[in-house]
């Protein structure tokens, strides 16, 4: 398995890093960074008290993150491929647009 694309096929001609997917890298990293805390604060928000009683989870607590996480995730994923879908027909008309020139 390659490290960040740096397997046989996919060494640059320089034998140097290809920045490109080095870049793509950290733009997911920051991507996932920032959904996993706007879920923690959303969640933590709605389902834990500001006035912690007792140290663990209680039931509805713990009812309540595993539901919200899976709310969250799902939401994500749908505006994700929603996303996608529009970046497609956006570039297929671009791509149609330049057929015309």
């Amino acid at each position: 398995m390659s490290f960040l694309g740096r397997g046989p096929g996919n060494v640059p001609a320089a034998g140097g890093v290809n920045v490109e997917k080095i870049e793509l890298a950290v733009t997911e990293l920051d991507t996932v960074t920032d959904f996993f805390n706007r879920m923690v604060s959303s969640c933590h928000a709605k389902c834990i008290s500001a006035r912690y009683a007792e140290p663990d989870l209680n039931k509805g607590e713990s009812v309540c993150i595993d539901r919200c996480v899976a709310k969250f995730t799902e939401v994500q994923k749908k505006v994700g491929e929603k996303l996608q879908s529009r970046g497609a027909a956006n570039a297929g008309a671009a791509a149609g647009s330049f057929g015309s020139l």
